[in-house]
């Protein structure tokens, strides 16, 4: 049976007046029905952008330059626009990064999830007023009757939250894509909103591409870990073999920077040198000059994404 989502050579190029900007340079990976992957890295390595480009999202002056996007064997890029929205937020549905940027601040929280409900599912007002009520029940808002007729700044960031996740839900979607849904939570409702989000994937059979810098987010709740590095995939393979048995020497460093309880050090780990932009990549990996001689025999030259064991993947000459 064929993935849900599976992702060949994506690039997606910036053409500035000032340098062409790289910012996804030939991802690969796939999604299956009910599966949660994991798209890590640090800030500015293409995660978002990743997002973006798998809705045909990217903004001026950016595009999709070559891959193949296939969601349930039919290639996104080769669609109409038209075709494209009733897609997306219908079958693809995606959480941004900051609620109150997804929420207009002048419309009420049920006219802003029944909006989605009249265009996808053709409601009519009172019809979609009604599921809205039930979709803030079902994502855990107390008194839903009375929220939807509130507005965003009435609500605290988690409400602000669950309001974006029952708007995502909506229309039921196949592929749920979250980019940092937990950022600027506190930890408590971070786990709330996290757990909520894998009991609604169970029940509902979605695919998830959960978007984050938070490794321990990702090992309560993903399946597979896709690690990235400027615009590329370091390492691909299941959540249990990327922590128990990391290769890539950019993935054992990101892994070396968590602080572990009953392990004391004078000074947390860090990942010598800088994170390279799109502008300035340097010929080969972009983990050229952080990555330890060992493993860079063949500065200069890519290394391939290779599989080392079954399921496991590495972009690396001696890994």
């Amino acid at each position: 049976m064929p993935p849900l989502l599976e992702v060949r050579n994506l690039m997606t190029y910036f053409f500035t007046r000032a340098a062409l900007v790289k910012a996804v340079r030939g991802l690969e990976f796939s999604v299956d029905t009910g599966e949660t992957l994991a798209l890590v890295g640090e800030s500015g390595c293409g995660k978002s952008m990743t997002a973006l480009s798998l809705l045909r999202l990217v903004p001026e002056p950016g595009r999709i330059v070559e891959g193949e996007i296939l969601f349930e064997g039919q290639d996104l890029r080769r669609l109409p626009p038209e075709e494209m929205r009733r897609i997306r937020g219908n079958q693809i549905a995606m959480i941004f990064q900051e609620p109150m940027t997804s929420l207009n601040p002048v419309f009420r929280i049920g006219e802003q999830i029944g909006e989605v409900l009249r265009l996808h599912k053709g409601l009519d007002r009172g019809e979609a007023l009604g599921a809205a009520i039930d979709l803030l029940d079902q994502v855990g808002i107390p008194s839903a009757r009375q929220r939807i007729h509130e507005y965003p700044h009435q609500l605290s960031g988690g409400m602000r939250q669950r309001v974006v996740i029952a708007m995502a839900l909506a229309c039921d979607p196949k592929l749920l894509i979250a980019d940092e849904p937990t950022t600027a939570l506190d930890v408590t409702i971070q786990a709330q909103i996290m757990a909520l989000l894998d009991t609604l994937k169970r029940d509902r059979g979605m695919g998830t591409l959960l978007i984050t810098h938070d490794l321990g987010v990702v090992a309560e709740s993903a399946d597979k870990v896709a690690i990235m590095n400027s615009g590329l995939i370091m390492e691909y393979a299941p959540v249990g073999v990327v922590f128990d048995r990391p290769r890539h020497p950019y993935t054992q460093g990101l892994l070396a920077c968590i602080p572990r309880l009953g392990h004391k050090k004078a000074r947390l780990e860090s990942i010598a040198s800088r994170v390279p932009v799109g502008v300035d990549l340097p010929p080969g990996s972009t983990f050229l000059d952080r990555c330890p001689e060992p493993f860079a025999p063949q500065r200069g030259k890519l290394p391939p994404l290779r599989e080392i064991e079954p399921g496991h993947f590495v972009r690396c000459w001696s890994c």
